[in-house]
C-alpha cells in the first residue's frame, strides 16, 4: 500500500492507494470514529462492493442510499434524497458519509457533507479509474445544472481517500478510457517524464496491467495533492487541473449529461486544448499529433458527439466557471508537461478549433 499525503495544515488527509484495500477493517475504522454511518452508492456498484464495506462497520449504525448510475443523478434532487435520509435518520453533525462509487458518487456525496448541519466528516471510497486519479482528491464537490456542470457546490475536503485498485478489474473499458483520459492530463500539465512513460505503457494500462495502473494511479495522485496543497480553492495554479475542460464540459452539457461519459468529453476536450494551444504558436503540428495518438491508443474520441453544434460549445463555454467579469480564461499548454493560462484567444481561433472537431455525420 502507497500512502500520499493531501498536505493542507489541520484538514491535511491521506489518499491510501493499493490491493484490496476495501478488506482492510482497520483503515475503515481508523478514520471511521463515528456511531452513525450513511454509505451513499450507486446501483452498479452496490452489488460488487457493497456488503465487503458494511461487513468493515458492523459495530456502527449504518444507513446506505443506493442511487441511479450516470450523470443525471449529480444533480439537486439527489441532493435532497441524501439531506432527506440523514433527517428521517436523525443523524447528528457527528456522522460520517462514506461515498463508495465513482466521481458521480463523490461529489454528490461530498457536497451533502459540506451542507448537512454545515459540515459532517466525509471518506472517498473511489471505484473508478477517473475517480481514483482525480475528483476524490482535492474536495471539489457540486452537482450540475441544466445550464451548467458543477455549477452549485462547495470546496469540502474528505478525511480521507481509500483508492483500491483491485476494483478496476471489474470496470467496463469504457470506463477505464475515461479515466485515462485525466492520468493523461496530468502528464501533460506538469509531468512530462510520466507523460513519456504513458506513451511506453499506455497498452499496460488498457489491458490492466496491475504494477502499471498502480504507478499511474500513484503519479496522478502525487501531482493532484500537490497543486492542491498549493492552491486549495483554485484561486491561482490549481487551474491548470482544467485542460481540456472548457470543451469537454461544454461538450457535457449539449448532450444533457447523456451519451458520453464525463473522460470521453474530457479526453476529446484535451485535444481541442492542443490544437488551440498550437494556433496560439505554443505547441506544433507534430505535439498535436502525439496527443492525438496517446488518446486513441487510450480508446478516447478525438472527434466531437455528432449532437454537438458550434453554436452549443459557445453557448456552453460563455457559462463556464473560469470565466471571470464576462471573460473566458482558457487552459493551455505551452509545451508537454507545462501548462499556461490565458483569457487572450481570438473568436475566430476558439470557432476554428472547434469547427475542426465537429463530426460531420
Amino acid at each position: 500500500m502507497k500512502t500520499i499525503n493531501v498536505e493542507l495544515g489541520d484538514r491535511s488527509y491521506p489518499i491510501y492507494i493499493g490491493q484490496k484495500l476495501l478488506s482492510d477493517k482497520s483503515i475503515i475504522k481508523k478514520h471511521v470514529t463515528s456511531k452513525q454511518v450513511l454509505i451513499i452508492t450507486n446501483e452498479v456498484i452496490a452489488p460488487y462492493y457493497l456488503d465487503l464495506l458494511l461487513s468493515n462497520l458492523s459495530d456502527k449504525q449504518v444507513e446506505t442510499l443506493i442511487l441511479p448510475d450516470g450523470e443525471k443523478t449529480k444533480s439537486l434532487e439527489h441532493l435532497n434524497i441524501i439531506i432527506s435520509r440523514l433527517l428521517k435518520n436523525k443523524f447528528s453533525r457527528t456522522c460520517t458519509l462514506i461515498a463508495l462509487g465513482g466521481g458521480v458518487v463523490g461529489d454528490l456525496t461530498g457536497f451533502a457533507a459540506a451542507c448537512y448541519q454545515r459540515g459532517v466528516k466525509f471518506i472517498q471510497v473511489p471505484t473508478t479509474l477517473l475517480a481514483q486519479v482525480d475528483s476524490s482528491v482535492g474536495g471539489k464537490t457540486a452537482v450540475n445544472h441544466p445550464l451548467g456542470k458543477n455549477m452549485i457546490g462547495a470546496f469540502y475536503q474528505p478525511i480521507s481517500v481509500i483508492a483500491d485498485t483491485s476494483v478496476i478489474s471489474t470496470l467496463p473499458g469504457r470506463e477505464l478510457s475515461a479515466g485515462l483520459a485525466e492520468v493523461i492530463k496530468y502528464g501533460l500539465i506538469r509531468d512530462k517524464k510520466f507523460f513519456e512513460w504513458l506513451q511506453k505503457n499506455i497498452s499496460k494500462l488498457i489491458n490492466r496491467d496491475e504494477a502499471a495502473l498502480a504507478y499511474a494511479i500513484e503519479r496522478s495522485c502525487i501531482n493532484k495533492a500537490e497543486v492542491v496543497a498549493e492552491d486549495e480553492t483554485e484561486s491561482g495554479v490549481r487551474a491548470i487541473l482544467n485542460l481540456g475542460h472548457t470543451f469537454g464540459h461544454a461538450i457535457e452539457t449539449a448532450l444533457e449529461y447523456k451519451e458520453w461519459l464525463h473522460g470521453e468529453a474530457i479526453g476529446c476536450g484535451l485535444l481541442m486544448a492542443a490544437d488551440l494551444s498550437y494556433r496560439l504558436g505554443y505547441l506544433n503540428e507534430a505535439t498535436v499529433a502525439t496527443i492525438e495518438s496517446i488518446l486513441m491508443e487510450a480508446g478516447l474520441p478525438v472527434k466531437n458527439h455528432p449532437r454537438v453544434t458550434m453554436q452549443k460549445m459557445l453557448e456552453n463555454m460563455k457559462v463556464d466557471k473560469k470565466a471571470k467579469d464576462g471573460v473566458l480564461y482558457f487552459i493551455l499548454l505551452e509545451s508537454i508537461g507545462k501548462a499556461v493560462i490565458t483569457a487572450d484567444i481570438k473568436t475566430e481561433m476558439l470557432e476554428e478549433t472547434i469547427n475542426k472537431y465537429l463530426s460531420r455525420g
